[in-house]
């Protein structure tokens, strides 16, 4: 056996052992040892294995996957992603971004030359090594050789980098392959046993972490407001119950709702349409993940007295530098206020009622009319995955809050990689267990869905999931008109420079990609389409973003209104 083909195997064998139960792999020369041995593993029903052409788009698959095995906040296995040398390593970077900000578990393997090839202009040849930045640690694999004492080291580097993606966030394991990179076909001979542990156990077991730190109470105002953003799986359960006990409503941004999972009954509907108003104001926030997608609960963190973040790291959650105390939350005894929750929910209901008849008075469709209409249709065991930009602000505004099963790509809210984040979401809840149903839609904006068309590139021998995508098509960059940007003193350079019209033909690019596209030109038929269905479709709306500046306004007077 080449050492190549050794070592490839027993990476991916205590790789699995470590929990990783689904692959990423892109298709390369110099990872070839790694896609054997992968091939291999998922014929023996070990993994699951996914290939894809793009590696940004695989990239985004992985995140995708991994999010999905993470709902409800109980882990379901890791997800390892695989590419050759060069660019190809570069292209995997978004991803690794938006897994380290939204500190979702990636174990990214990049295949290398050796270090004799290094500097001297060899095919794929870049140094990779610190290629993510600061954001990652960088794992550097031995070159493979044919003598003993390897097997040891391998199983051991490999545990040590899981138990890098475990404590949350993505770890880059580089390896130099020499050639030969294929099988040998007759001498599968080595110096030493290759085998791992008895029982399918890995190499080096971790059990629990530090011992826990006492926490100090400290005095929160009965007047206090929680506050709930993305990534905050696992660390707000014990939130809701405190909020619960002392009647602090709950604001949660689409995606956040799940980590106060236990607190529906004090979910605000329409929590950022009532922020600024003074009866309103809160004497002390609650900071559960990271709420970054609104200026208005940016503007409540900097005017508030009392911030307190509910973090256990050092990278907690303060863009506005307001932060009075950061770790568990243990709190000195106080009574309750029942008339501040009153107050909060006598004041969504009316919101509620006004932007309902705001709606109905709207011709359809607008992209907060989309926004209700798709959550309100979608049923409660469906996953939804919203794009960045407008769709995720619209069901911020208009739809229910209350939902357990939103995602999004919130670590850093880029555009890039969501069609793909929201087919791996499909695919990797689908194997959690049999917790979420097969369904789910995405609901995505046009730019956004033309930026990652090749996550619509599946091969035939590829696991497609039930999902529905719908694109909400304003034909350029409609976000960008709500902004300063928007204002009609900027008109001459907007619509080239921001708005950016593409025309773009989105049915016939489905059909490129042979995926099903429907045209929805009423509200009917547009419901009708999101109904539950088996693979991978399409969903277009087209809407006019000339007046989206002017809607918002009216929906914000009216309101005003209605308080």
């Amino acid at each position: 056996m080449n050492p190549s083909t050794a070592q490839a195997r027993v990476v991916v064998d205590e790789l699995v052992r470590n929990g990783v139960r689904h692959f990423v792999l892109c298709p390369g020369s110099r990872n070839a040892p790694l896609s054997f041995a992968l091939h291999d593993a998922a014929k023996a029903g070990r993994v699951t294995l996914h290939v894809r052409i793009d590696e940004r788009s695989a990239g985004f698959l992985a995140l995708g996957l991994s999010k999905g095995l993470g709902l409800p906040a109980h882990r379901r296995g890791l997800v390892a992603l695989a590419c050759t040398s060069g660019t190809a390593v570069a292209n995997l970077h978004p991803a690794v971004l938006e897994a380290y900000h939204s500190a979702e578990p990636l174990v990214v393997l990049t295949a290398d030359r050796p270090p004799e090839l290094m500097g001297t202009g060899a095919n794929q040849t870049t140094w990779q090594h610190g290629v993510f930045g600061p954001h990652v640690s960088t794992v550097d694999f031995p070159v493979a050789e044919t003598r003993k004492g390897q097997n040891a080291v391998w199983r051991s580097m490999i545990c040590r980098a899981v138990a890098h993606a475990k404590d949350g966030g993505p770890v880059h394991v580089n390896i130099p392959f020499r050639e030969p990179l294929v099988p040998d076909t007759a001498d599968n001979s080595w110096p030493e046993s290759l085998v791992g542990r008895g029982e399918d156990a890995p190499w080096t077991a971790r059990h629990g972490g530090s011992a826990p730190v006492g926490v100090e109470p400290i005095d929160l105002p009965a007047r206090t407001l929680v506050v709930v953003g993305a990534a905050s799986w696992g660390q707000g359960n014990a939130i809701g119950e405190i909020a619960a006990e002392r009647g602090w409503p709950v604001l949660a941004e689409p995606g956040g709702a799940g980590g106060v999972a236990s607190t529906k009954a004090l979910l605000l509907r329409h929590g950022t349409l009532l922020l600024g108003m003074d009866e309103l104001h809160p004497e002390a926030l609650v900071v559960v993940g990271r709420p970054t997608l609104t200026r208005a609960v940016q503007r409540l963190l900097h005017t508030t007295p009392q911030v307190h973040v509910v973090d256990d790291t050092a990278d907690w959650t303060d863009p506005q530098h307001q932060a009075t105390s950061v770790g568990p939350l243990a709190l000195l005894d106080r009574d309750a206020e029942p008339e501040w929750l009153a107050v909060w929910q006598n004041a969504d209901a009316a919101v509620a009622n006004a932007v309902e008849e705001f709606l109905a008075a709207e011709p359809w469709p607008t992209g907060l009319h989309i926004a209700r209409d798709l959550v309100a249709a979608m049923p409660r065991d469906a996953v939804l995955f919203l794009g960045s930009s407008n769709p995720v602000r619209d069901v911020d505004l208009v739809a229910a809050t209350e939902r357990t099963d939103v995602l999004a790509n919130r670590g850093l809210a880029g555009i890039d990689g969501s069609i793909s984040t929201a087919v791996g979401t499909l695919l990797g809840a689908h194997d959690a267990d049999g917790r979420i149903g097969p369904w789910g839609a995405a609901l995505l904006g046009d730019l956004t869905f033309l930026h990652d068309a090749n996550g619509l590139l599946i091969g035939p021998a590829e696991q497609r999931p039930d999902l529905t995508i719908v694109v909400l098509n304003d034909d350029g960059g409609g976000i960008f008109s709500l902004l300063e940007q928007g204002s009609a003193q900027h008109a001459d350079s907007f619509e080239r420079v921001f708005a950016t019209p593409h025309g773009a033909d989105l049915a016939s690019l489905c059909a490129a990609y042979r995926v099903p596209h429907v045209r929805a030109r009423s509200r009917e038929q547009f419901l009708a389409e999101c109904r539950p269905g088996s693979g991978l479709r399409v969903v277009e709306v087209q809407t006019d973003r000339s007046a989206l500046r002017d809607l918002h306004e009216r929906l914000r007077a009216a309101v005003r209104r209605a308080h």
